[in-house]
C-alpha cells in the first residue's frame, strides 16, 4: 500500500476503516483514503501578462549567470539546488524562472517552512509581480487559495495536489520540514514538473542528491552589495559573565536595532523580564500571539531590543540590525542555524555590515564550524 497524499508505505500507519485503509501518518491534514484518487487542484488558468516583472536594482553579472542557468536546467527537466549565501539574494536569483513559467501559464508556488517568511515573501514579491495576482497562503491567509503567483507554507500545499508546474523550496533544511517525512511528501505530491532548492546550508539528503546528479548545482558566495559576511566574534565565560557582556554590549549599540537569539523559550521569557529594566524590549517565540505586530514595531525601531528563539533564524529580513547569539553552544542549535542567524547581519545595500557575537559557556565545535564557514565562505566569495 501506498499513501496518494504523503506517499507513505510503512503498514504500521495503515487503518481499516470501514471506508477503507487510512493513512494515519498524514491524517492531521484531513482523512486520506488509500484507494481515493488524488486529482489536481482546481485552480484557474494563469492569467495573460501575469508574468511581468520589475526589479528597483539590477542584478550583478554573478546573479544574472546564475538566474539564466537555473532556467535552462528547469528548461530540459532537471531540478536545481541554489546555493547561496545568506543574503545574496536567492530570491531574485528565481524570478526569471518564475516569469518563464507564468509567461506559458504554467502554476508556480513558492514554499517555505515558516509563517512570518511566507508574510515577508509576500510584501516582497506582490509589488514586483504587479500585474499578477499574487496570493499568501497560511495560519490566517486561507480564505483565498487561488492566485497566480501562490507563496504558502508547506503545511498547506496539502492543499494543492498535482498541483504545480514549478515548485521554489525555500530553506528545506528548515524546521518544520526538516526531517518531516510527510511534509516531504506531500511536496511531491503537489509537484508535476520541476523543484528548485534554495538554502545557503544544504543537508546530506541535497549534498546526497548533487552527488547522484540529480540536481543542477549552482553556487553564489557574494552578497550583491559586495561586502563580506560578517564573521561572528565569540567569547566564553560563565553565563552570569555573558549576561553582564550583554548588557554592555547593547549600550555601545546604543541607537541601533539588537535581534538576540536564545536557545528556548524559557530563557527567552527571562531574559525579557531582565532587560526590559533597561532597555526597550519584546521578545518573539513560537508561542507569541502577536508576531507579525512585534516583527513590524522592530522593523520601525519602535523597539531597540527584539529577544527570539530560531523562530526568526531564517527568511525575515530586518534592516540595519546588529546579532547576538547568547548561550550559541547550547544544544538546540546546530551549525546550520548558527549560520543562518549570523546571516541576518548586513543584508542590505543601506546596511551592508554590521556586528555578530556569540556568547558561550564552553568550547563548542558547532560553533567553531559556523565561523569557519563564514571565513570560508567570504574567501569562495573573493575569487
Amino acid at each position: 500500500m501506498r499513501c496518494p497524499r504523503c506517499q507513505n508505505e510503512e503498514k504500521k500507519y495503515f487503518y481499516k476503516s470501514s471506508k477503507g485503509w487510512i493513512c494515519r501518518r498524514c491524517i492531521q491534514f484531513r482523512r486520506q483514503l488509500v484507494e481515493e484518487k488524488i486529482t489536481s487542484h482546481e485552480i484557474e488558468e494563469v492569467k495573460a501578462d501575469a508574468q511581468e516583472y520589475i526589479l528597483k536594482y539590477p542584478l550583478t553579472p554573478k546573479q544574472k549567470e546564475i538566474s539564466y542557468q537555473c532556467l535552462q536546467s528547469l528548461l530540459v527537466g532537471k531540478d536545481v539546488f541554489i546555493d547561496a549565501l545568506c543574503g545574496g539574494g536567492k530570491t531574485e536569483l528565481v524570478l526569471q524562472s518564475i516569469s518563464a513559467y507564468l509567461k506559458r501559464r504554467k502554476r508556480v508556488v513558492f514554499a517555505v517552512a515558516r509563517r512570518q517568511v511566507v508574510l515577508d515573501l509576500y510584501s516582497r514579491l506582490k509589488p514586483i509581480f504587479k500585474d499578477a495576482k499574487v496570493i499568501a497562503v497560511c495560519q490566517g491567509y486561507t480564505d483565498d487559495l487561488v492566485g497566480d503567483l501562490i507563496l504558502c507554507t508547506t503545511h498547506q500545499l496539502y492543499r494543492y495536489p498535482k498541483t504545480f508546474d514549478l515548485v521554489v523550496l525555500d530553506e528545506p533544511d528548515a524546521f518544520p520540514y526538516k526531517g518531516n517525512i510527510v511534509l516531504e511528501g506531500i511536496v511531491k505530491t503537489s509537484c508535476i514538473g520541476q523543484m528548485i532548492y534554495l538554502t545557503a546550508t544544504p543537508d546530506k539528503t541535497i549534498k546526497r542528491r548533487i552527488q547522484q546528479g540529480e540536481l543542477t548545482h549552482l553556487k553564489l558566495y557574494r552578497r550583491p552589495h559586495n561586502y563580506d559576511l560578517p564573521v561572528p566574534q565569540l567569547i566564553i565565560a560563565p553565563i552570569i559573565f555573558l549576561f553582564v557582556i550583554l548588557v554592555q554590549w547593547i549600550y555601545e549599540h546604543n541607537g541601533k536595532s539588537v535581534l538576540i537569539f536564545v536557545p528556548t523559550i524559557k530563557m527567552a521569557k527571562v531574559m525579557h523580564r531582565l532587560l526590559s529594566c533597561l532597555f526597550q524590549v519584546d521578545s518573539c517565540t513560537s508561542k507569541t500571539s502577536d508576531k507579525d505586530r512585534i516583527i513590524q514595531q522592530f522593523r520601525e525601531k519602535k523597539i531597540q531590543c527584539l529577544i527570539a528563539t530560531t523562530i526568526l533564524e531564517r527568511g525575515v529580513t530586518i534592516e540595519g540590525i546588529d546579532v547576538c547569539v547568547f548561550c550559541a553552544d547550547h544544544r538546540v542549535f546546530d551549525e546550520a542555524s548558527l549560520v543562518q542567524m549570523s546571516g541576518r547581519v548586513g543584508r542590505s545595500f543601506k546596511y551592508p555590515t554590521g556586528d555578530c557575537l556569540f556568547l558561550s559557556v564552553s568550547k563548542s565545535k558547532l560553533v567553531d564550524d559556523c565561523i569557519k564557514t563564514c571565513i570560508k565562505v567570504n574567501e569562495l566569495g573573493r575569487m
